[in-house]
């Protein structure tokens, strides 16, 4: 039964952590970022970053590789929508 836990733990990191690549690709693919907000960016990546945090406090890899793929897509989220995001 441990074993199985750990597959729909592993599951579900993997599906958060790719879950933010459809919204980077397209971001990049069409250069525009308008409708991206940068505070559900930083919230995204502070919770992430925590579950990382987390994962080393509890030595369990699962969280800790899934998580820190997240906050890598997320801090490449929140560069392309610096880049570009039109400012007015």
């Amino acid at each position: 039964m441990a074993e199985l836990s750990s597959y729909i733990g592993i599951a579900a990191g993997v599906c958060t952590s790719v879950s933010q690549l459809p919204q980077l690709f397209k971001i990049i693919k069409e250069k525009k970022a308008d409708d991206i907000s940068y505070f559900m960016v930083c919230i995204l990546l502070a919770g992430v970053s925590t579950w990382v945090w987390y994962g080393i406090l509890k030595e369990d890899a699962p969280i800790i590789f899934t998580n820190a793929f997240s906050v890598l897509v997320n801090i490449l989220m929140l560069i392309f929508t610096i880049r570009y995001k039109k400012h007015h």
